[in-house]
């Protein structure tokens, strides 16, 4: 291997790890992970996958939850074996060098950064149920929702610095306040599903609408032909169902920081998947019970006036009222505890109980939003380990914490919460961002288990053969059920982040002349910037198919990757070539995905209708996979780390 391929591929963050402050036990990995779970997820998701699947919304839960088991095991392996903290998004530099990896930490970064944003709007969004000045309505996607007004936003600020000040002051004292809100976490949405289903359980909602798979008319989707068995699908990363789970990384994230990362990872990854599955579906049974339809309302537009709610028209809670004007989607959880036909002791209790919502619907986001913090602090400083960002975002503080990526996590928060107040306008783009990445856990764990098979492996996947493929297409499906027009959102991110590499990662590392980095850089951005402009304008938001645009517009996208690809192996040394071409099978995966989501079932021009559309996406993945485990190799940093462990 070359000098070069050995600079570009080489993990730069080896130095800094050793400075870090190993201080997390097992028990406080295990609840940085459930506490990344346990956020805002369990205070709105249950509503919106209702709006989409009815009493079906039930099986959403379950299958999400059993499909992130599987990516959960192939990163407890690999985060055992290689524990980094950022690990996630480093990972898939060490098994195919610099161009896969920088495509997937910044998709990464992408939702991670965003995540305190959406945890802090949704703690002021719920709150708002009292203090009605804090929110306001407002449309995404050309549905209302509760957004944050001027006060609100300004609180939610608030709280990004809270967060800021606590992750700064260490990881002992950050994994310590985790464990104990925790606790705190895990009870209060237990008493919940258990009140609900004692005192308010109304078993005829399951069937209301249509049957256990509610009539297209009755649901949220039903228009667009996303309803039955598809709208359970589509929930999954659509509603906040994936959302919810994907706490289940900060154990491998705070992997570089644990006590005993080998042994204790894959607990935390596991355990807290586990606990997750049971409590939430237990959480969307009991909504789904609660519901006591004759105290909602729609408001007529025009005079104002309350009408009922039809008994099974799911479709409608995302903008119901109560008879004092109070929407349920501001406090879901809340508001049926509000409404609940009981009297005496169980209202009483429900009055109590409306208090600890009230104080959970700050203490879960929160705890959630200063875990993303670290994460994203994490992610910045994984950039920096590969190569992506400058060093200074290596530079470990007095603390024992990246100082100044956590400065950085700070302001993109800031930016984040400002277009985007409402949790419902970010829960789409966050989960698909995210899950993209899952794609290379299963990657991850194949590749490393052919070229470094003499890596200490203290957990192993038992018929990995199996799990490697199943994680990446259980991943691969919850991108693809996300729909077209979340995907365009997440894959614009993602190219807008193609001239930061140009400009910074291929002059500094891979050596190829700044001037042509930054030409390259520039013209990749005024392309994507302008196709991603034209093709919203053209299918009028997303809302309508233009088939002869969108040809053109993967036409000239494609054009753009494939130009990269080829600017790339011709002007870095040869040495780096190999580094390079393990990045086909990404931009093959990419193009892949995008156009059968616009023709299949959860897109603008079905040609390929459900289920027979999400087969064909699976075929799609497969071939990504095993053409992903054909282009992995051994990268230099892979071959230091095992050099490290003989020392």
């Amino acid at each position: 291997m070359g000098e070069r391929e050995a600079k570009g591929a080489r993990d730069l963050g080896i130095s800094s790890d050793k400075q870090l402050r190993r201080s997390l036990g097992k028990f406080e990995l295990l609840y940085l992970s459930l506490g990344g779970i346990i956020g805002s997820g369990w205070l709105f998701a249950s509503l919106s996958t209702a709006a989409y699947a009815g009493g079906a919304a039930i099986l959403s839960w379950i299958i999400a939850g059993i499909l992130v088991m599987f990516v959960g095991l192939a990163y407890a392996e690999i985060g055992a074996a290689i524990p980094k903290s950022g690990g996630i998004t480093r990972y898939p530099h060490y098994t195919h060098g610099g161009l896969v990896g920088y495509i997937i930490t910044w998709a990464y970064f992408l939702s991670a950064a965003s995540v305190p944003a959406i945890e802090a709007a949704a703690a002021i969004e719920y709150i708002g149920s009292y203090y009605p000045q804090l929110i306001t309505s407002g449309t995404f996607d050309g549905t209302t929702v509760t957004i944050l007004t001027p006060l609100g936003i300004g609180l939610a600020g608030l709280l990004l610095i809270f967060f800021f000040f606590l992750n700064y002051f260490g990881v002992n004292i950050l994994g310590k306040v985790t464990h104990g809100a925790g606790w705190w976490k895990l009870l209060v949405p237990t008493i919940t599903f258990l009140a609900l289903l004692a005192l308010d359980l109304h078993s005829a909602n399951f069937t209301l609408g249509g049957g256990f798979f509610p009539s297209a008319q009755y649901v949220k989707g039903g228009s667009s032909g996303i309803y039955g068995f598809s709208a359970v699908l589509f929930a999954i990363p659509s509603t906040g169902v994936i959302f919810a789970y994907l706490g289940f990384r900060q154990a491998v994230e705070y992997g570089g920081e644990g006590k005993n990362p080998s042994k204790d990872i894959p607990f935390a990854v596991l355990g807290s998947l586990l606990i997750a599955i049971a409590l939430y579906t237990l959480l969307q049974v009991s909504f789904i019970g609660g519901i006591d339809w004759s105290k909602l309302y729609l408001v007529n537009k025009t005079t104002g006036i309350l009408i009922p709610v039809v008994p099974g028209n799911w479709s409608a809670l995302s903008t119901a009222v109560t008879a004092s004007n109070v929407s349920i989607s501001s406090g879901p959880f809340l508001v049926l505890t509000q409404i609940a036909p009981v009297s005496g002791l169980a209202a009483a209790f429900f009055t109590a109980l409306a208090v600890l919502l009230t104080i959970d619907a700050v203490v879960s986001p929160s705890g959630t939003g200063w875990i993303y913090t670290g994460t994203s602090t994490r992610t910045l400083y994984a950039f920096a380990s590969n190569g992506y960002l400058p060093e200074i975002f290596l530079k470990i503080g007095k603390t024992k914490i990246p100082t100044y990526s956590l400065i950085a996590a700070l302001i993109v928060g800031f930016i984040f919460l400002l277009p985007f107040p409402s949790w419902y306008a970010l829960v789409g783009f966050i989960s698909s961002a995210t899950v993209l990445t899952y794609i290379m856990g299963g990657i991850g764990l194949a590749v490393l288990r052919k070229h470094a098979k003499e890596l200490n492996r203290p957990f192993r996947v038992p018929a990995s053969v199996i799990i490697a493929p199943i994680a990446t297409l259980a991943a691969g499906l919850i991108v693809y059920w996300s729909s077209f027009a979340i995907l365009f959102y997440v894959f614009t991110g993602i190219f807008l982040g193609l001239p930061l590499f140009f400009i910074f990662y291929s002059n500094r590392i891979l050596g190829i002349n700044k001037a042509y980095s930054i030409v390259v850089g520039v013209i990749n951005l005024v392309i994507d910037l302008v196709m991603a402009f034209l093709l919203f304008d053209e299918t009028s938001g997303l809302g309508a198919a233009n088939n002869l645009f969108f040809g053109i517009y993967i036409v000239v996208i494609a054009a753009m990757l494939i130009g990269d690809m080829l600017f790339l192996l011709k002007t870095v040394p040869p040495d780096v070539k190999r580094e390079i071409n393990a990045g086909w099978w990404l931009i093959y995966f990419i193009l892949a995905i995008y156009i059968i989501s616009y023709f299949g079932g959860f897109g603008l021009y079905t040609i390929i209708p459900f289920p027979y559309d999400t087969i064909v996406a699976a075929i799609v993945i497969l071939i990504g996979y095993f053409w992903a485990i054909r282009s992995g190799f051994r990268t230099q940093a892979i071959q230091d780390i095992i050099q490290a462990t003989r020392e």
